[in-house]
């Protein structure tokens, strides 16, 4: 099993974006507990506040198309989704190749998380 990036593209209608998120929402929340969810990242274009992108990361691309895009929690932001879209919906499939990450943690961190040893 290899894992794969998607990207997905939604253009919505002008004024649409807050019905977009209020849809997507809970989408995301449910992907969390997926076993082969491993993350996700929902983007806004600066310069159009209604076009929006997910670039997520699965672990099993057959799996992610055969179940995990029929999950009964996508039905109601699949089927509102037709309603809103200002354009037809982009997905396109990538081999991530190298993943660097860095998290921060908040005041008082480094940029890995962990607080600094000279205190």
């Amino acid at each position: 099993m290899k894992h794969f990036a998607v990207v997905v593209t939604n253009h919505v209608l002008p004024g649409m974006g807050g019905e977009y998120l209020r849809i997507v929402t809970p989408v995301l929340d449910a992907m969390r507990s997926e076993p082969t969810f491993i993350n996700t990242i929902l983007n806004r274009d600066p310069e159009d506040p209604d076009r929006f992108m997910l670039f997520e990361i699965w672990a099993d691309r057959a799996e992610f198309l055969d179940v995990q895009m029929k999950r009964s929690y996508r039905a109601e932001y699949e089927a509102r989704l037709k309603d809103i879209l200002r354009a037809p919906r982009t997905m396109q499939f990538w081999e991530p190749l190298r993943e660097d990450y860095v998290f921060f943690a908040g005041p008082g961190f480094d940029r890995y998380g962990q607080e600094p040893t000279d205190r």
